[in-house]
């Protein structure tokens, strides 16, 4: 039985160090009718813990030079922290702190609540973001990824801090995975074990630990809804166009093959988006795929964005583009390129400390 899952790769740099602890819980356990509460919840998690109020920690952390943030995704909440390795165990003590004791004070959560509708109202200026949105809506309609993290604005609205107490009560139901980078202490995972919020964790038993996810899907056939098209117009010239699917989680045996098809599709300008409708035909200025890690079905999208009048051009060649990509094989030499930038983003993704 273990407290926490720890990672370290020592690296030879002057006395820095990275930090990222990993809570299993996103924007997918949203409750319903309180969407966008675990990113309310990661936020607050910054703004006041253990025996620091909220400007007690600011000013901590400012102090030590250090940098302290927690983001929220779909499948989880990632709190970053950089600093120097002199101050390591302090900062570390208070990402226990930050698990364990948040303080989810009101005033924070009235200004984490503004921050977040403004930023939902910024989204709506992005047409790349309502594409995204429409095409989430279509696909995943009441399941795990049918949101963004930011959540809806109703739900923001309503929210309050008896909301996101029992959340962050559940933080810990799930073991931590602490990954550190860098220089730092001898010792580190004995010193991190005596830390008094860390006595506080729970311990897991064999089967908590599991790193794997399930490849599932909550949303209903019967909810589904039959329409394959989102339109959203809007009063620009310019038009994002995009065309996919939900696929697997990124444990799924399969995954690594359309990590490769990926780089064939979209990565760079050899790729066949980019030489297909950049260099041959001249439809679109910026062309990609989507297809992130997700420990459910992933979204693997083709997208582009390009002009009102080559539009349908753009959205022919794309469908070009898919239906050669689920009929034809990839060549010896197709493949072997995509490899290559495989492993070149691999290389490129692991320079700094908080990369690694």
């Amino acid at each position: 039985m273990r407290f926490l899952d720890l990672t370290l790769d020592p690296i030879n740099v002057p006395g820095v160090l990275a930090a990222k602890l990993w809570l299993k819980k996103g924007s997918k356990s949203d409750p319903n009718g309180k969407k966008g509460a675990h990113q309310i919840l990661g936020s607050l998690l910054t703004r006041g813990c253990g025996p620091y109020n909220n400007i007690a920690l600011a000013d901590l952390v400012e102090g030590c030079g250090a940098g302290l943030r927690c983001d929220a995704n779909e499948d989880g909440l990632l709190i970053s922290l950089k600093c120097s390795d002199q101050d390591s165990i302090l900062l570390l003590t208070i990402l226990g702190w930050m698990i364990t004791e948040p303080h989810l004070d009101k005033d924070q959560l009235n200004l984490e609540r503004e921050l977040s509708l403004q930023a939902l109202q910024r989204q709506k200026e992005n047409p790349f973001h309502l594409a995204f949105e429409g095409w989430r809506n279509l696909a995943y309609t009441n399941g795990p990824y049918s949101h963004d993290p930011l959540g809806l604005k109703e739900d923001l609205e309503s929210l309050t801090r008896e909301d996101l107490i029992p959340l962050a009560k559940a933080l810990t139901t799930k073991i931590p995975v602490l990954s550190i980078a860098g220089t730092f202490p001898e010792n580190i995972a004995e010193k991190i074990k005596e830390l008094e919020p860390f006595k506080k964790l729970p311990l897991y038993k064999k089967e908590d630990m599991s790193s794997s996810y399930p490849c599932k899907d909550n949303s209903s056939s019967k909810e589904n809804s039959n329409s394959t098209l989102s339109a959203h117009p809007q009063a620009t010239n310019q038009v994002v166009l995009m065309l996919g699917t939900k696929t697997i989680s990124h444990g799924h045996v399969d995954d690594l093959a359309l990590r490769l098809l990926s780089c064939h599709l979209g990565s760079g300008m050899s790729s066949v988006l980019f030489r297909k409708l950049r260099e041959e035909n001249g439809v679109a200025y910026d062309v990609g795929i989507h297809y992130p890690a997700r420990a459910e079905k992933a979204p693997f999208l083709l997208h582009a964005s390009t002009s009102e009048d080559k539009s349908l051009l753009s959205l022919k060649l794309l469908q070009e583009c898919w239906s050669m990509l689920c009929e034809e094989c990839l060549t010896d030499q197709e493949l072997e390129l995509a490899r290559a930038k495989f492993r070149g983003q691999i290389a490129h993704s692991c320079q700094t400390t908080s990369q690694r």
